[in-house]
């Protein structure tokens, strides 16, 4: 066959009618095969008014003329495994020519232009190309409702081939065409259109194919492969239009659903459900950016406002695309957990409330929380009873970034509200956990959100039924939500609810100390009295067992507080029999009791009982030797006095109140400033001792005052710890009601105004504040107004306590400012927990350890009062009954030791 023979052989088919395409197709089909030209392109035709490449001529003439003349049936072995690879690589050859010739593209060189697009434009070459695949796929979407797979193998994979590579060049056109995109735009549009309607119609084919229980293997792979592939060209065009994109993700999940007893084993499902994560925070994040930019400009209408409305269905359409797909697949979703977990942290960690999200109208906000957040509410219901996911959610080894902490807790919250409706078996699930259970995971995960705890951010919560929801801080949010799930937790449960409250209660975190006794006071109150009386009954022992030193035990000590008002009364009657308040072993716990808990009998009982014995630990003390060592149970001692006044001052006798009074009076005679500073033990005394002078205060004589107010000024020159400071702001707000006798004024009117002086003075907020309450308190009831003045010692002072008074609010920081500020606090508060953490597990190298210094002579005074104190405490036993058989060897064994160190010190 000559040069000039295909070009005789199409023109003679020109002339042909439908009978005899029909008649000669045997003969001509492999001719026409043949005839595809070689090389890059292959020739020129002309075609009317207009050129043609030969090869796309060719494949037009076989799809229109010959292609409805074979039967379905032959389709595959007859046309599409011949055409369609040489179709392919006709694709390819304009593809790479396109390439080669955009790169020399500009404004000047008209002819290159030119060609370019003759390459793209409508009527020739690659439009053309993607009209004659579009009618060869519509052309068989004509012939039978439902199509064999294998009758048509070769297509889909061939189409999806040209629909990916024609995306991604539109996609690259910036690049590919070198700046000068403006140039061929138009035709280039209309290449992407063709491109549309080509996936758009084999979309429409794929939905008529068949497969059945016994389609065979082969099928399965090519099917598979199509959901692939089709999940590629999501990729591709994520960005370039929302319907397209919408559509395509459509196919994939519906074929998925279609043909899901086949295919559930050979999909890539993880590739899928990231694909889907990725393009729904896509649209999120797209939603957001055009609500910020309105927010910005201030126009809340036209275009903008249309793309936004658009955008944020998109985003509903996600979600409910990963609903719909989770539903079906979520047995294969073992690996993946990570993703969807993600999901949710990102979407909340760029939605209000978080500190991290961008600034937008409360319209949009609500828009895009009606729209989107609710149709992806369904997906935590899907995920709930899935054991991989509940790991992932509840791993102590997460390690979130700080914007990530908050919405941490959001999600555990979400979990919280929805596990009440949830079966016994998935409850059990999370709320035992495998690493950490429900109620652990959401402390640990709120004492991260220090920052947005300290703005504070707020959310939308219905406070009454039928009332519109209105905000209310984060702390009270989860305190709402954690008190509604505790209601709602199985008795079967409650070890791993107890377990977490006591470990938050005890924690470093204050706040989260708090939230946990919030809750518990709760289970208190809604769960049985005697639950109740149980939970009482064990915090006071654990009271009672550790050191009064402990921080943990001051915690306890005001949930114990709190919970016995919410004890029964007869409870609190065998509380009080059960820790006797005359048993001086038993004032650890009294200390820590409000007696207005107690009904007016039991708290004038008990009041008493406790003053006599606190007095008589004191009296016990003050007239040993006084060791420093032997002072916690006098502090304890004090304490108990302090509780009793604090509570059932009015209750007591004045006799006994004399008495209380003439043992604190001793106290003052040996308290040294020097002392004091360097013990903390005495610090507590001396802070105690001020409190409890606080109800004396009008009862005290020239000497004891003149006693207290030398300690004190010679104490501030050591410059003592915060806690002492505010002991003594608070006795100072009380000398107001005291009349300074005339001898005494010359000597403690002078100390009281410089006191008042250095404390308005301090540069610690809090002792700052309360210096100035103090004050105000103090120049309101003093009779002595000359002293006021003196203690205004600068300007800076004057117009400080001035402001007080009228009460001028300070510069206020901006939102921005203020939002700025908390992220850096977080960040500083995170390594500071960490720092902590890690000294705590100690799992590495030992810590160094400190410089060893020569023991002082006073530790060893205190050591030794300690055991003298244990000694008289061994004799009292002895004298209120027979003492236990082991008693005689374990004193001899103390003999012996003691023998020891009496040698090593001689």
């Amino acid at each position: 066959m000559s040069q000039t023979d295909p070009e005789l052989l199409l023109q003679e088919l020109g002339g042909w009618d439908w009978d005899l395409c029909r008649r000669e197709l045997p003969a001509v089909l492999p001719r026409l095969l043949i005839s595809f030209p070689g090389g890059r392109f292959g020739c020129w035709v002309a075609v009317g008014s207009h050129l043609e490449m030969a090869g796309v001529r060719v494949l037009r003439i076989l799809t229109e003329m010959f292609l409805p003349h074979i039967s379905l049936a032959d389709l595959e072995q007859t046309f599409f495994s011949k055409v369609l690879p040489k179709t392919l690589q006709l694709f390819d050859n304009l593809m790479y020519e396109l390439s080669s010739e955009a790169k020399g593209l500009t404004s000047q060189n008209t002819e290159l232009c030119s060609t370019v697009r003759t390459l793209l434009q409508a009527s020739p070459t690659m439009v053309q190309l993607l009209e004659t695949l579009t009618g060869c796929v519509r052309y068989v979407c004509t012939l039978q409702e439902c199509v064999p797979l294998e009758s048509i193998r070769t297509l889909p994979s061939s189409v999806l081939y040209v629909i990916k590579n024609t995306f991604t060049h539109c996609k690259d056109s910036e690049s590919v065409y070198c700046g000068h995109l403006h140039l061929i735009s138009d035709v280039l549009q209309a290449t992407f259109k063709e491109a549309y309607s080509l996936q758009k119609q084999l979309m429409e084919l794929l939905d008529m194919i068949s497969m059945d229980s016994a389609s065979t293997e082969d099928n399965i792979t090519d099917m598979v492969s199509v959901i692939h592939t089709v999940l590629e060209i999501c990729s591709v065009i994520s960005n370039m239009d929302h319907a397209l994109h919408a559509n395509t993700w459509k196919f994939i999940i519906k074929q998925s659903l279609k043909h899901h007893s086949l295919l559930q084993c050979h999909l890539k499902h993880s590739d899928i459900l990231s694909g889907l994560c990725k393009d729904t925070l896509l649209s999120f994040r797209s939603c957001l950016q055009l609500a910020e930019q309105m927010k910005m400009s201030e126009i809340q209408e036209g275009t903008d406002l249309r793309l936004f409305q658009k955008t944020v269905k998109l985003c509903r359409f996600f979600a409910n695309s990963l609903v719909h797909y989770t539903k079906e697949f979520l047995s294969f979703f073992a690996g993946s957990c990570s993703q969807l977990h993600q999901l949710f942290l990102q979407i909340y960690s760029k939605f209000p409330p978080s500190l991290y999200a961008p600034e937008i109208s409360e319209v949009h906000r609500d828009e895009i929380s009606r729209v989107f957040l609710v149709a992806l509410d369904p997906l935590v219901n899907q995920l709930l009873p899935f054991s991989p996911f509940m790991e992932q959610v509840l791993s102590e080894k997460l390690d979130l970034p700080p914007e990530q902490q908050l919405p941490q807790c959001l999600v555990l919250i979400t979990i919280m509200d929805k596990l009440s409706s949830q079966p016994e078996e998935v409850q059990t699930l999370w709320n035992t956990g495998k690493s950490l259970s429900l109620f652990s995971a959401l402390f640990f995960s709120f004492q991260q959100c220090s920052g947005e705890l300290s703005f504070p951010v707020c959310l939308p919560e219905v406070i009454s039924t039928g009332q519109p929801a209105v905000p209310i801080t984060l702390y009270h949010y989860v305190c709402v939500h954690l008190c509604s799930f505790i209601a709602s937790t199985l008795p079967s449960h409650f070890p791993q609810l107890e377990y977490a409250l006591l470990d938050a209660v005890l924690g470093s975190s204050m706040i989260t100390s708090l939230l946990a006794m919030d809750s518990w006071c709760f289970l208190a109150r809604y769960g049985t009295a005697e639950l109740c009386a149980h939970h009482v009954v064990v915090i006071a022992h654990l009271i009672k067992t550790w050191p009064s030193d402990c921080y943990q035990v001051s915690a306890l000590g005001v949930l114990l507080r709190r919970m016995l008002f919410l004890m029964a009364p007869d409870h609190q009657a065998k509380l009080a029999h059960k820790f006797l308040p005359e048993e001086e072993e038993n004032l650890a716990v009294w200390q820590h009791i409000s007696l207005k808990a107690l009904n007016p009998d039991l708290r004038k009982r008990v009041a008493c009982q406790l003053c006599v014995a606190g007095l008589a630990r004191c009296r016990r003390w003050l007239n040993s030797r006084r060791a420093v060592g032997e002072l916690r149970p006098v502090n304890t001692a004090l304490s108990v006095l302090l509780a009793a006044y604090n509570f059932a001052g009015d209750t007591l006798e004045a006799e006994l109140q004399a008495s209380i009074l003439g043992v604190l009076g001793q106290f003052w005679t040996f308290l040294q400033a020097k002392q004091v500073s360097d013990e903390p033990c005495l610090q507590q005394t001396l802070c105690l001792l001020l409190h409890l002078l606080e109800f004396f205060i009008q009862a005290l004589d020239v000497q004891l005052i003149t006693q207290v107010f030398a300690l004190q000024s010679s104490l501030f020159q050591l410059d003592p710890p915060d806690h002492v400071r505010l002991a003594m702001v608070d006795f100072l707000s009380s000398m107001g009601k005291v009349f300074i006798p005339q001898e005494a004024q010359r000597q403690v009117a002078p100390q009281l105004s410089c006191l008042f002086a250095s404390l308005l003075a301090d540069q610690t907020w809090l002792i700052h504040q309360h210096a100035l309450e103090a004050f105000m308190h103090f120049a309101e009831e003093t009779s002595h107004e000359d002293v006021v003045p003196q203690c205004l010692n600068s300007e800076e002072t004057k117009n400080k306590v001035v402001s007080f008074l009228a009460k001028t609010r300070q510069v206020e920081e901006t939102t921005e400012a203020r939002t700025e500020r908390m992220k850096q606090e977080r960040i500083t508060c995170s390594a500071q927990f960490m720092k902590t953490a890690g000294e705590l597990e100690s799992t590495g190298e030992p810590l160094a350890k400190r410089a060893c210094h020569p023991p002082s002579e006073e530790q060893y005074k205190s050591a030794v009062g300690t055991m003298e104190g244990a000694v008289e405490a061994v004799k009292l036993l002895l004298r209120k009954g027979l003492p236990p058989p082991w008693l005689a060897v374990k004193l001899e064994a103390l003999h012996t030791a003691i023998a020891i160190l009496r040698d090593s010190v001689r």
